[in-house]
Formats: structure tokens, sequence, C-alpha cells
């Protein structure tokens, strides 16, 4: 008898630009797809959530509706509550169980499969990974953690640590999944893969956050040469046949908090009609219902 494939998923987020993903989850629950194992960064842990919970379509409106509000970004937002960010918003006022859009979360509860959303601890620097047992109905601020940007947001705090975004710590954790037993792996890129991150963003905002988390600002610094290190990485494998690399051909023109609708459905589509590479190179691994 044949080993059974193991199949996972990265998604690793990126703002707005985290449609893309959406759009893959999407193609996804069409046809029936699920995995052994799901893993997601920032806003890859949203996508991850609404996949798991089988809700086709909702991240959908996170991203090209509910963004253009005043009450999920922007400075407004800023001034009045301390984050640019309004993850309590979008965590909690929209994805509650009394919400506008509700998470259903009794089926993310459930989900057959291992699910681990990546957020980074303030204090050490080092990555957090965590699962569904650490999550609880109109609770979800694991999510906000792995989506807190630091310097434009506060800290996320779960029981006395301090957390900010996956991606300072383990941008495309598609090692992670191979440690939980993954044997082959689709990853969610919202950059287009050849578009390598410089470190100007990451160099200024290390300096700003050193102050009150100094562990932080070499994790948050190296950041870039992490995800950079990682494309290379994902590119041997998948020349090895270990990894299936998903990634929009137009992602460097659309910035992490741009609210272009166009664009943005654009992403949406691109992500959907990418995702059918799944289907079509691991039709005997994944599991289709």
């Amino acid at each position: 008898m044949n080993k059974k494939v193991k199949t996972g998923i990265v998604d690793v987020g990126g703002g707005l630009r985290g449609i893309y993903g959406a759009g893959v989850f999407d193609y996804c629950i069409d046809n029936g797809i699920t995995f052994n194992c799901c893993i997601g960064v920032s806003a890859g842990g949203a996508n991850i959530a609404s996949f798991a919970g089988n809700q086709k379509g909702r991240n959908y409106l996170f991203y090209h509706e509910y963004a253009f509000r005043k009450e999920y970004m922007g400075i407004g937002t800023a001034i009045k509550t301390g984050n640019y960010i309004n993850l309590d918003y979008i965590y909690a006022d929209l994805s509650n169980k009394d919400g506008e859009n509700p998470l259903d979360f009794n089926s993310v509860r459930n989900y057959d499969g291992i699910i681990n959303i990546v957020a980074t601890n303030a204090r050490t620097g080092k990555p957090h990974y965590f699962t569904v047992n650490d999550m609880q109905q109109d609770n979800y601020k694991v999510l906000c953690a792995s989506s807190c940007v630091p310097v434009i947001n506060k800290p996320v705090e779960i029981n006395g640590e301090y957390y900010y975004d996956g991606g300072l710590s383990d941008p495309i954790p598609v090692r992670r999944a191979f440690e939980l037993g993954c044997d082959r792996v689709v990853v969610v890129l919202t950059r287009n893969i050849d578009c390598l991150k410089k470190g100007k963003i990451e160099r200024y905002g290390a300096k700003i956050i050193k102050k009150r988390f100094p562990v932080l600002e070499k994790t948050f610094y190296e950041s870039y040469k992490k995800y950079n290190d990682t494309v290379a990485l994902i590119k041997q494998y998948e020349k090895e046949g270990k990894c299936i690399v998903l990634h929009p051909d137009t992602s460097c023109k659309v910035r992490t908090f741009s609210r272009d609708a166009e664009k943005l459905d654009r992403l949406y589509r691109f992500g959907y009609s990418d995702a059918e590479e799944i289907k079509r190179k691991l039709s005997d691994e994944v599991l289709i219902k």
C-alpha cells in the first residue's frame, strides 16, 4: 500500500493583497478541496479561518467592501483607538456571532486537519504557532495578533504576552508545514514570486519598535531577509516537487493597504483562477470531497 501523502497549504497574507488568497480558498471550497494542514500568517490566518468555516465569499467582503469603511482603518481610527487598523472592528464587531458577517467558529473548531495561525512574540522575537484550541467563540485574539502590524498598531495581549504580525518572525512558514508532517505544500504568496523585499520599511520600523521591545528590533529588521531567503527555498522545493507556489503576476503594483476596488477584485479573480493548479497537480493528494 502506498503511503498517504499529507498535503498542506500556507497563506502568507499581506494586508489587502490577501484578497488573492481569498480567491484561492474560494476555488477550493467550490471544488471540495481541503488540506491536512493549514497555516496562515497575518491576513492569511483570516483566509484560513473562513476556509475552515466553509464560508465562501466571506473574506472577499472584508477586503473589497468593509476595508473601505472608516471604522476599518485610517487616520481617524488611529486617532480614536491608537491603531491604524481596527482589529477589534474586524475580528469582533464584524466577526462575532451577532456581528454583520460572523465567523462559523463551530465549523472552524471541527475542521478535520491541523490549523496554525502564526504570530510573533514581541518580547522574544520568536514565532508562536497558535491553534484552534487557542480560540473560542467570539474571542479571535489569535487572528488579531497574527495581523497586528507594528508601529501602526499596538501589540495584542494574550495571556500576559504581547504579539505582533507573524510575518516578522516566520513570513513564509513552509518549514513549519513540513515539521507538522506534510509531504507536499501549496504556498500562497500575495506578491509576485520575483518581487523581493528591499528592507527599507523594516529598517525604519525596527528603529521605532526597539524602545519598547528591544529584542524584536533584530527580528523586525531581518524579516525581509527571511522572506527573500524562504522565497529562494520554495523555488527549490518547487523544482523538487515538494511545493506548488501560487502568486499573482501584478501584485507589486498593489500596496499592502491599497484601497483600489478594481485592482483588489482583479487580484481575487487571479487567485481563484490560479488555484486550478492545485486540482491539476495534486488531484490524487488533496482531499477532494
